[in-house]
C-alpha cells in the first residue's frame, strides 16, 4: 500500500493482513465494545473509578448526547488522496489534534500504569498529559518517552495543592521532566459526589494508590516525615476512640500492604514504619486548595517559563478572563462528567468559549470523546485538538502497552479517514460549515 496513503488507511491494512493469518486486533476497534469488554475483565472498584460520573451520571450522558446532535454532511469529487492531519499546538508540530488526557490511579487497571501509556504514546508522537494523580512518577514516564525514536512531547497536569511549596517542586520537576506545558486542572479542587466509589466505600487514593508524583516528591516527602514525627493530638476523648477501635480485617490489612508498597523502599520496612500511613494522611490533607483564585495566577506564572493551560474552563467570561490574564490556553472540560452532576456538556460549552476567546490562544476540550469522528466533530467546533481519556484507559486494561497504542492508532486513523471521506485533506479546512445540527 502507498506510504502516502494516510495513517486510516495504513491501519486497515494492518488489521487486514494480520486477519488472513487468523489475526484479529488486540481490543475492539469501538468504543461501546471496548468497554464492555473491560468491564468485565475489571474488578469491580477498579471499574467504578475509571467508568463513573458525579451524582446521577447526567453530565456524563450529556457529554455524549452532545455530540449526537451534530451530523456531518460530507462533499464529494474532491482530491482527499493526500491528507495532512497534523496541527500546530504551543509551537509544536503534532501529528494530529489528539492528546492522551490525564488520568489517575491507572495501577487499578493493569500494573504498568502510565508508564505504558507513556511508552504508547511516544511510539506515535501523541502527546501524553502526566497526571497529578500518577501511578508512576513523571521522571520514569519522561525517560521511557525519551527512548522514542523521535522526541515525544508531554505535558503535566497540576492541581493545587495547599502547600505551595509542592507546587513549586511538582512545577519545577515538570520543567525538568521536559514538559511543554503546565495543565492546571481547576474543576477539581474538592472531589465531586461519585456514587459509584461511595457505595463501595474506596477512594484510591485513601489506599496509597495514584500518589505516586507526592511520595517521589523531596517536599512532600519532607512533610511527610514531620507529620510521622509530630506528637498525636490530644483532643478530649481520644483515648476512648482509640479503645474502640474495630479489629483489624482482611481488608485493613490489604490496605497497609498497599500504603507499604506507595512509599519508596522495600516492604518489609515500610510495613514498620509509619511513613505509608503518615503519606495517606498527608495527601489527604493538602490534595487540593478549594480557595485558588485568579489572583494565583500570577504567582504561578512568576514561578515557570512553561506555557500554562487552564482545563475545567465552560463558561465564556472564565475564558475570556484567563486570556486577559496571560494564560496561555485553555481546556473545555467537565472533568468527564466526575466533578458537577447536571453541568452543561463540554462539546455544548465549546462554540461560546472558541468565540471568547477568539484567536488569542488555544482551546481544546476533552469529555465524551470516543472516537476519531469526534474528533473531528470537536475541532469543527473550534478546539484546536481534544483530549482523550477513558477509551485508552479501557485499551490499557485489557492489553497494557499494546492496548493503549492500537486505541490511539485506531482514533487517528478514524480521524484521517473521516476527514478524507467528508471531502477534506487539512485539519485547517474543519469549520461549522463541516456539520449540520439536527437536536
Amino acid at each position: 500500500m502507498d506510504s502516502a496513503a494516510g495513517t486510516g488507511r495504513r491501519r486497515q491494512d494492518e488489521v487486514y493482513r494480520a486477519g488472513v493469518y487468523g489475526r484479529r486486533p488486540l481490543v475492539p476497534t469501538a468504543a461501546r465494545a471496548l468497554q464492555r469488554r473491560a468491564r468485565a475483565r475489571l474488578g469491580a472498584r477498579a471499574y467504578a473509578y475509571v467508568a463513573g460520573g458525579a451524582g446521577e451520571e447526567a453530565t456524563q450522558r450529556a457529554n455524549r448526547a452532545a455530540f449526537d446532535r451534530w451530523v456531518l454532511v460530507p462533499r464529494v469529487l474532491r482530491d482527499v488522496s493526500a491528507r495532512d492531519t497534523s496541527v500546530e499546538l504551543l509551537g509544536r508540530r503534532l501529528p494530529a489534534p489528539l492528546l492522551l488526557g490525564p488520568v489517575g490511579a491507572l495501577e487499578l487497571v493493569h500494573p504498568a500504569a502510565d508508564l505504558a501509556v507513556a511508552r504508547a504514546a511516544a511510539s506515535l508522537g501523541v502527546p501524553m498529559v502526566f497526571s497529578n494523580q500518577a501511578s508512576v512518577p513523571m521522571e520514569e514516564c519522561a525517560a521511557a518517552m525519551d527512548q522514542a525514536p523521535h522526541p515525544a512531547p508531554r505535558w503535566s497536569q497540576l492541581y493545587w495543592s495547599t502547600s505551595d511549596e509542592l507546587v513549586e517542586s511538582l512545577v519545577g520537576r515538570a520543567e525538568a521532566s521536559g514538559c511543554d506545558a503546565l495543565v492546571v486542572t481547576l474543576d477539581t479542587t474538592m472531589l465531586g459526589w461519585r456514587p459509584r466509589d461511595l457505595d463501595l466505600g474506596h477512594l484510591p487514593f485513601a489506599l496509597g494508590k495514584g500518589i505516586a508524583q507526592y511520595t517521589s516528591d523531596p517536599v512532600f516527602r519532607r512533610l511527610v516525615r514531620e507529620r510521622a514525627a509530630a506528637p498525636a493530638p490530644t483532643e478530649p476523648g481520644a483515648a476512648a476512640r482509640r479503645d474502640r477501635q474495630p479489629r483489624p480485617t482482611l481488608s485493613a490489612v490489604r490496605a497497609l500492604v498497599g500504603m507499604a508498597r506507595a512509599w519508596p523502599g522495600p516492604l518489609l520496612d515500610n510495613l514498620r514504619s509509619p511513613l505509608p500511613r503518615a503519606a495517606v494522611e498527608t495527601f489527604l490533607s493538602i490534595y487540593s486548595r478549594p480557595s485558588i483564585t485568579w489572583a494565583d495566577l500570577a504567582w504561578l506564572r512568576a514561578r515557570t517559563r512553561l506555557p500554562i493551560v487552564l482545563k475545567g474552563v465552560l463558561h465564556p467570561d472564565d475564558a475570556r478572563r484567563a486570556v486577559d490574564e496571560g494564560v496561555d490556553g485553555v481546556v473545555v472540560s467537565t472533568h468527564g462528567g466526575r466533578q458537577v452532576d447536571r453541568s452543561i456538556a463540554a462539546l455544548d460549552a465549546l462554540p461560546e468559549v472558541v468565540a471568547a476567546v477568539g484567536d488569542r490562544a488555544p482551546v481544546l476540550l476533552d469529555s465524551g470523546v470516543r472516537s476519531g469522528a469526534d474528533v473531528l466533530t470537536a475541532v469543527a467546533l473550534g478546539a484546536r485538538a481534544v483530549l482523550l481519556g477513558r477509551p485508552y484507559a479501557w485499551g490499557l486494561a485489557l492489553a497494557g502497552e499494546e492496548g493503549v497504542r492500537q486505541v490511539v492508532s485506531d482514533v487517528l486513523g478514524e480521524f484521517d479517514l473521516t476527514l478524507g471521506l467528508t471531502g477534506h485533506t487539512a485539519v485547517g479546512q474543519l469549520t461549522p460549515d463541516v456539520l449540520r445540527r439536527v437536536g
